[in-house]
């Protein structure tokens, strides 16, 4: 077979070029993937993979009147090959329990399925393992279940396991441990992969997040992300600018605003990201030159301030971005998004999200995703704030490494870890 390979910078466009080709009718699809992500100056690139018999390549495509030994034409030959292999790919697919979201094969509903003798001995032997293991189970969860007011069945060992190891806060696992015993029907009790499954829906409805919107006509959207040090705000406002400007449907105009003069280093790297990105920079060294910054970029649909990064318990830079923000006289309604990073426990999360709720905090945004093995605490603090979540951040490269939240998302990392070929 014969492998020929079609790109475009949309699947469709990458079909249309496959289509051209005067042997097209006699193509299978083999694969469809997308080879370059679209990135700041780069733009997306998808591959079409086709395959062709090769000895169709030749005068197949030509009306001839030679018959082949066989006594069919060469051209229903080569229709047969190409629908045999259509058809070995599809029974493959059945056996390794892959679907073809195109063609799916169907066994017909009267073909028997026989099991080798070897293979209902292993299982029969699984399943004896499986049972020693839940009386093991069993023996240690008695010991090691929390002390709530009803009991829990130990097929729930392995959820409060992985919860528990998550950094979740101990009064909310119990809380939600309490609601599924009381709400989860028996029948969906008989194993651990559907209390799971219940569990994962559980906890995707507690988590509140605020889903991205563009700015309506005649009007603009105004974020001023504010944190500790460290946590990557300067970084986040590059990916959030890059992302507006670029990577939409539609390219907005986007300013920024530096509050942060405390750091040479953090208004040079922003003032890097705004020459690169041909975007227009205003820098704030005092609370009354805020709204004159403001009013300046005033033909701008997104406005981004970053500011200085300040301890939890450094009351007076963080009085300073408050009064940035109460000497507001324009029109412009800020959103404050408070930038913490997952890396840390949720009692410090809390203790940060405290010291800064004084800025009236509208959304959460965490970064470092890709240097955690517990997202408990994420959820945790949503769940104990009842802040929305906005944005994940899950590496340093602008602007790829940003993720609009999700709580299928954050809900996946919790009970499975972070997968970056997910994001």
């Amino acid at each position: 077979m014969k492998i020929l390979t079609f790109t475009g910078k949309t699947p469709s466009e990458a079909l249309k070029k496959a289509r051209l080709d005067p042997n097209y009718e006699n193509m299978l699809h083999i694969d469809t993937k997308e080879v370059q992500k679209k990135s700041l100056g780069r733009e997306a690139l998808y591959e079409i993979v086709m395959g062709i018999e090769s000895d169709s390549t030749h005068s197949t495509y030509q009306k001839t009147n030679t018959m082949p030994k066989d006594g069919r034409p060469l051209t229903q030959k080569s229709a047969d090959v190409l629908y045999d292999i259509s058809y070995a790919a599809q029974q493959i697919s059945k056996i390794a329990d892959v679907r073809d979201p195109l063609h799916e094969y169907q066994e017909p509903k009267s073909q028997a399925t026989f099991e080798p003798k070897e293979l209902k001995e292993i299982k029969a032997e699984i399943a004896k393992l499986g049972d020693k293991v839940k009386i093991i189970q069993n023996m240690f969860w008695d010991e090691k279940a929390p002390e709530l007011e009803s009991h829990i069945p130990s097929e729930f060992a392995e959820i409060y396991r992985l919860a528990s190891q998550s950094g979740m806060n101990r009064e909310h696992l119990d809380a939600i441990m309490r609601m599924t015993l009381e709400h989860m029907p028996f029948r969906m009790r008989e194993n651990s992969e559907t209390i799971k499954r219940y569990f994962q829906t559980l906890l995707r409805k507690m988590v509140p997040v605020r889903l991205e919107s563009t700015p309506s006509v005649g009007n603009k959207k105004v974020m001023m992300l504010v944190g500790p040090t460290g946590v990557g705000k300067t970084t986040s406002v590059a990916k959030l600018a890059a992302r507006y400007s670029y990577l939409m449907q539609k390219k907005y105009k986007v300013g920024l605003v530096v509050l942060d003069t405390y750091r040479i280093g953090a208004v040079e790297q922003l003032m890097q990201y705004a020459r690169m990105m041909k975007l227009g920079i205003e820098t704030v060294v005092d609370p009354i030159d805020f709204a004159s910054a403001l009013d300046s970029l005033r033909y701008c649909d997104y406005i981004l301030i970053d500011t200085m990064g300040s301890s939890p318990y450094d009351k007076t830079k963080i009085e300073k971005i408050y009064e940035c923000l109460d000497g507001n006289d324009t029109k412009y309604n800020i959103d404050v998004v408070l930038v913490m990073p997952s890396s840390i426990k949720y009692e410090d999360l809390k203790s940060t999200y405290d010291n800064f709720s004084t800025l009236n905090i509208d959304t959460l945004m965490f970064t470092k995703l890709d240097e955690t093995r517990g997202f408990g605490n994420i959820f945790s603090l949503s769940y104990e704030t009842k802040k929305p979540i906005s944005y994940f951040s899950v590496g340093q490269e602008v602007p790829e490494d940003l993720v609009c939240a999700s709580s299928d998302f954050l809900v996946e990392c919790l009970l499975n870890g972070f997968n970056r070929s997910k994001t």
